[in-house]
């Protein structure tokens, strides 16, 4: 990312979290939807807030906030350009706001977790996820942060990706969903103020049945 200084991102192995970006696709077509994991977390984080404000800048194609989590102000946006081109209002934002990639904490359902596990990771590929796909290609870096939400795979079998994710969650999944969005937005707050590391911990062995086992497909998930 040419615009932004390296210099800073080698200056610390940990910076702090100046933008949290949820992805998911606008309208209310899709507000109900799996893929809008992320919305869910930037609404419930706007919910939580003591303060929050609509900032004057804004970029094309996104909602832009200024929000306090405890006793720091960040910035929380939602991208407007529909999944697979977030990386357009992040990088926009981000070179408009100075940030570099490590400053970003990018939220996002992965069918790589089961429903109701979340996993926070600094850095890493997409594994998938189109959105995370798209601002690692605007900026250029693999290395911010990103909270992901479980959705889990298709079932059965053969069911279309695509219409799974932009499908309604499922009944059962419906009763336990705010316990999940309202744990992953104390996840996000915890790296605000406390740093990546002891949301890690707070957030990863969590479960919404407080179940820490092992399930298929997600034994891989760190590779992702």
């Amino acid at each position: 990312m040419t615009e932004l200084t390296e210099e800073r991102n080698e200056s610390s192995q940990e910076s702090s979290i100046r933008l949290v970006v949820g992805l998911g696709n606008p309208g209310g077509r899709y507000a109900d939807t799996r893929h809008n994991a992320g919305f869910r977390v930037a609404d419930q984080l706007l919910s939580n807030a003591s303060a929050w404000e609509r900032t004057e800048w804004q970029p094309l194609e996104g909602e832009l906030f200024m929000v306090q989590v405890g006793g720091k102000w960040i910035h929380l946006l939602k991208p407007l350009t529909y999944m697979n081109a977030s990386g357009l209002a992040v990088r926009e934002t981000a070179v408009q706001l100075g940030l570099i990639p490590p400053e970003l904490l990018v939220v996002c359902d992965c069918m790589d977790l089961p429903f109701g596990r979340l996993r926070l990771k600094r850095n890493g590929r997409h594994g998938g996820q189109r959105g995370v796909a798209s601002i690692i290609q605007e900026l250029e870096s693999v290395d911010f942060p990103r909270l992901r939400v479980g959705i889990g795979r298709p079932w059965p079998e053969g069911t279309d990706v695509i219409d799974y994710v932009l499908s309604p969650w499922a009944s059962t999944e419906q009763e336990k969903l705010p316990a999940v969005i309202e744990k992953a937005a104390d996840v996000v707050a915890t790296a605000v103020e406390a740093g990546l590391e002891a949301a890690m911990q707070e957030g990863n062995p969590w479960c919404v049945d407080n179940i820490n086992a092992i399930v298929q497909g997600e034994t891989n998930i760190e590779e992702v």
